[in-house]
């Protein structure tokens, strides 16, 4: 990289196309035509309609010229994982699904794949805030990690559940209003038993979780080059380019 530094603007008004690509070599346990379907469902029906946040979802053989990304890829140790950086090649969103490491933590590939969709689209850039129940500390913009634990079914493939904008509202009284999808969460911030929230406190970035047994298995996953992880990065602008080249064709 030249050091410059790289800005984005990633809502202009348009709905944004997200290249979803196949760089795993182990299966991802469901159809991946299918899966896609199922996501630009998810997006449609369920995101958009609270959100506000619509996109088109197109299968690809890589980075696509403009677009946004979803990459599959089975770890952050597979060979060439490292050429998939924190933006596109246009300084664009991405987001990276491992494959194998889901599948070692007995989870569903779908389930995190939407589950980095719906944060993708909340948040594209990985850099909103905002305050909550303790004036001390800011809270990530994160849609799907309180509740990440939950998911429905889309065409009879699992989705993630999301939190609503209603969520990050401290005003709102308990179960006055819905705050996830599924109906789960009784109030604003609320932590369900399988999921957490990134939190920004004294100059540093950590996380609360719903459990114990959440916070145990938390620390024992791999996090390198997650979303989460990103956070840090986007708030000192280090976010980097992929070096990986465009594809030929969709």
């Amino acid at each position: 990289m030249s050091g410059k530094p790289v800005f984005g603007a990633f809502n202009q008004g348009t709905k944004p196309t997200i290249a979803c690509f196949n760089q795993a070599t182990v299966p991802l346990g469901v159809d991946l035509d299918k899966l896609i379907s199922a996501m630009q469902k998810y997006v449609d029906n369920y995101v958009v309609p609270v959100w506000g946040s619509p996109a088109k979802l197109q299968k690809s053989t890589g980075f696509l010229k403009g677009a946004w990304a979803i990459v599959f890829l089975d770890n952050a140790d597979q060979a060439g994982a490292l050429a998939y950086h924190d933006l596109t090649p246009d300084g664009l969103p991405i987001s990276k699904v491992f494959v194998k490491t889901t599948l070692e933590d007995n989870q569903l590939v779908s389930v995190s794949a939407s589950h980095e969709l719906v944060e993708m689209l909340v948040d594209p850039a990985i850099n909103i805030m905002t305050t909550g129940p303790d004036p001390k500390v800011m809270y990530a913009y994160e849609s799907a990690d309180p509740v990440e634990a939950l998911s429905f079914k889309v065409d009879g493939i699992e989705m993630s559940d999301f939190v609503l904008p209603s969520y990050f509202e401290t005003f709102h009284e308990p179960g006055s209003v819905v705050f996830d999808h599924l109906d789960k969460v009784t109030k604003p911030f609320e932590i369900l038993a399988g999921g957490y929230q990134i939190i920004f406190k004294n100059g540093k970035w950590s996380q609360v979780f719903g459990s114990e047994e959440k916070a145990k298995s938390f620390a024992r996953e791999d996090r390198r080059q997650h979303r989460s992880q990103q956070r840090e990065l986007s708030r000192e602008g280090k976010l980097r380019p992929s070096q990986a080249s465009f594809a030929t064709a969709a």
